[in-house]
């Protein structure tokens, strides 16, 4: 399994807008991102450094893999 980088909140969002997410509103600290097709909706924290297990879970909602992840940073 490949490890995950520590990213930030902004890093995350400009990588998941290459796979056709688009930010659809943000309420305090957390952006939340849609894709129409295939549907899909994730919330992502504005913070400087994301957990790992948040990263994974929000990759999982993505339906995105981990190294496809890597090579959209």
């Amino acid at each position: 399994m490949t490890k995950l980088p520590l990213v930030s909140g902004r890093e995350c969002v400009r990588a998941l807008e290459r796979v056709g997410f688009h930010l659809k509103r943000q309420e305090g600290s957390h952006m939340i991102l849609r894709r129409d097709n295939p549907f899909a909706q994730v919330v992502v924290p504005d913070h400087r450094e994301l957990d790992r297990g948040t990263l994974r879970a929000i990759l999982r909602q993505a339906g995105i893999g981990v190294e496809d992840f890597l090579k959209l940073l």
